[in-house]
């Protein structure tokens, strides 16, 4: 198996969303997203490839174009989603550089922290009724 054929299969294994953005292109359009990364926004990879990533999922983010400039970098953002739902999410951007040096991709690896503000409520209300006499 070549390193390309791998790294596809690893990233395609991933069991969190993941997306490449071109990072020489006008817009940092997709490149590449994962099976998770369909899953969790509802878009097939035909739907988001040559799209930029800042107005697909982050298009009321004040100052989501400076992201990039910030990375490598974590951030909690509000992404939306095909259906025109938000997700919180936990944003980490990585770079790949090129065996010249050259900064070839962007890496964007989410998290769904919608789960856990939910955990968080619910614990909560746990402790609320844990309380009450």
């Amino acid at each position: 198996m070549s390193d390309s054929a791998l790294s596809r299969a690893a990233l395609a294994a991933c069991g969190f969303p993941l997306a490449l953005a071109d990072a020489s292109a006008k817009g940092r359009p997709l490149t590449y997203v994962n099976p998770s990364f369909e899953a969790f926004f509802g878009y097939r990879a035909d739907d988001v490839l040559g799209k930029p990533a800042i107005t697909l999922l982050f298009p009321e983010a004040d100052g989501a174009a400076s992201m990039f400039n910030e990375a490598p970098v974590r951030l909690l953002m509000r992404a939306r989603r095909k259906d025109g739902s938000s997700a919180d999410v936990e944003l980490s951007i990585g770079m790949v550089h090129g065996v010249d040096g050259r900064l070839t991709h962007w890496v964007l690896a989410f998290a769904d922290r919608g789960e856990i503000a939910r955990m968080h409520e619910e614990l909560r209300v746990l402790r609320s009724i844990a309380a009450a006499p």
